[in-house]
Formats: structure tokens, C-alpha cells, sequence
């Protein structure tokens, strides 16, 4: 039987704030990424966050007493785990052992149209033409802002793929699971899936752990490595799935868009990276193309129900 008493309400005001929420606890994951790597190895970061991760998961479901997923549930957090807990994580570590963060935020800003794609395929949900547009617009500004700074470099290289591989398995994860926490809620939904990976994340992390021991690593490195595993990969998705399932994937997922010019001013503030003023330019611009998505989705709700209204 499916669980439904856990489940998230809609509500647009509500999952909007709670996906800017977990926008913001992302927008660090990048730049705290290239901390850890200073002090451990790439596959520990990659799926030992995950592990760690699982094993907080395991406490919290412990705590609340969580009920156990049905069986269609396990599938679709399979496709869960598959996009946020390993194609994600592991494949932007890997990205960044040769790529910069601001390089990676340029990639990653295709993430909210991805979403939005797979919140059609996946969930059923069907944005007006004017919501294409306004991300879009976001999206062009995005890219253009880093194209312009210098954010990217000539030629498709292999952490190039790399990121975007992780663009499209992190939207299959963010459309899956937003959809399902609309059952399970958001944080069962991430903890789930995470319990789900250990059979996989631990042996990793053990065998990356006799391998490539960490040689003393700095306190920042610690605490790159302390930010993904808590926030990245566990606290930052209670926010953000239940976010996308209060508020819609297609139109939650958008903000986004802010997450790329959040991530360049992390990158400055945590790795030395210079920020200009273009930089806030940007992010003024892409604000506005934020609430953009916003209005044109809510005008598109308002008028079947003003239309319903009327007949009535």
C-alpha cells in the first residue's frame, strides 16, 4: 500500500521558499567539492558522502518511525538514487579534479530546464509556452554572463561530459523525487534513497579508504568534505524535495537559475576567485527572469479556475 499520510500538500508560496532554500544549501556544493579534494580522494567524496549520508538517513527514518516505501515506491527511489546520490556526486567530484567550480556552474545551469523536461516525461506536468520562455531567458542569461566573464573554456573536454552527465541524472533525481515526495515526503524521500544506495556506497568507501588513504588533510578539506556529506547530500534535500513537491517540479525546479551566480561568489569567497561587477548584474537579471517562471506558471493555474469560477 502506498504511504500517502506523509505526503506534501501543493502549495506554490510554500514550495517556492523551501526550494530556495535548498538552492542555497547547493549553490556551496561545487566550491566545497574542490575544498575536499585538496585533502582526499576523488571516489571518497564522491560516494563516501553518500555513505555518511546513509548513515544519518538510517537514524532520522530510526527516530520518526518512518513506515516502509511499497514496492513501486523502491523503484522509483532506485531512479532516485541513481540521479542525485551517485550521478551527481560522483561525476562532478571527477569533473573537478580537472575543472574549475566556475567552470562546473556554467554546465549546471542547464540544470533547471533539464528539470523541467523531466517533470514533463516523468510527472505530467505541462508548463505554458510563455514558462518555457522565461527560463529560457534565464538560461540564455545565465550562460551568456559566463561566456562573457570568461567562465568558459574553448572545446568539449572530458570533464565537460562529465558535468553534463551529471545535468542529466541529477534532473531524472530532482523530477523523480520531488514527484514522489509528494507521497513519502521530502525527507523520507532522500533518506530512502540513501538507505537504499549503502549496499553500494559502503564497500566503495571502504575500498577507497584502504587505497587512497587520506594523507592529513587541512581543516578545509574536512570541512568541504563535513558540507556535502550533511548538507549537500542529506539536509539540503529535505528542503529541496519538499520544495518541488509542495510547489511543482517544472516551476520550483527554475530557481535554479540563481544557482550558478550563487556559486561563482562562493567560489570567491571560499577558493580566492575573483568576482566582478557584471557578476551582480547577472544576478539581478536572472532574478528577474525567477519571477518571471513564477508569474507566467501562476497566471496559468488562476485562469482554469477563473474560468470555473465564472461558469459557476
Amino acid at each position: 500500500m502506498t504511504v500517502k499520510s506523509n505526503g506534501i500538500a501543493r502549495n506554490p508560496i510554500t514550495g517556492l521558499g523551501l526550494g530556495l532554500l535548498g538552492v542555497l544549501c547547493f549553490s556551496f556544493t561545487l566550491p566545497a567539492t574542490a575544498l575536499a579534494l585538496r585533502g582526499f580522494d576523488p571516489w571518497l567524496i564522491g560516494v563516501g558522502r553518500a555513505t555518511g549520508a546513509g548513515l544519518l538517513a538510517i537514524a532520522y527514518l530510526v527516530v520518526v518511525r518512518a513506515p516502509r516505501p511499497s514496492g513501486p515506491q523502491w523503484r522509483r527511489l532506485a531512479l532516485v538514487a541513481l540521479g542525485v546520490v551517485f550521478g551527481f556526486p560522483v561525476c562532478t567530484t571527477l569533473a573537478l579534479i580537472t575543472s574549475t567550480s566556475a567552470h562546473g556552474a556554467v554546465v549546471i545551469a542547464l540544470l533547471p530546464a533539464m528539470t523541467a523536461v523531466f517533470a514533463v516525461l516523468r510527472g505530467g506536468e505541462r508548463p505554458p509556452r510563455a514558462f518555457w520562455g522565461a527560463s529560457t531567458a534565464g538560461l540564455v542569461a545565465v550562460l551568456g554572463f559566463l561566456l562573457v566573464s570568461g567562465g568558459v573554456s574553448g572545446g568539449l573536454h572530458a570533464a565537460d561530459l562529465l558535468l553534463l552527465g551529471a545535468v542529466l541524472l541529477a534532473a531524472l533525481g530532482y523530477a523523480e523525487g520531488g514527484a514522489l515526495a509528494r507521497e513519502l515526503g521530502g525527507a523520507r524521500t532522500i533518506c530512502w534513497a540513501l538507505v537504499l544506495s549503502l549496499p553500494v556506497t559502503a564497500p566503495v568507501t571502504g575500498l577507497s579508504l584502504m587505497l587512497h588513504p587520506p594523507q592529513h588533510p587541512s581543516a578545509t578539506a574536512w570541512a568541504g568534505l563535513v558540507y556535502v556529506t550533511a548538507i549537500s547530500m542529506f539536509l539540503g534535500f529535505f528542503a529541496w524535495y519538499a520544495g518541488l513537491a509542495a510547489g511543482g517540479v517544472a516551476r520550483v525546479g527554475q530557481v535554479q537559475l540563481i544557482q550558478p551566480v550563487l556559486t561563482l561568489g562562493w567560489s570567491a569567497l571560499l577558493l580566492g576567485e575573483r568576482i566582478s561587477v557584471p557578476t551582480m548584474a547577472a544576478a539581478a537579471l536572472v532574478l528577474v527572469c525567477v519571477l518571471l517562471t513564477q508569474r507566467t506558471r501562476a497566471a496559468a493555474t488562476a485562469q482554469p479556475a477563473a474560468r470555473l469560477s465564472a461558469r459557476s
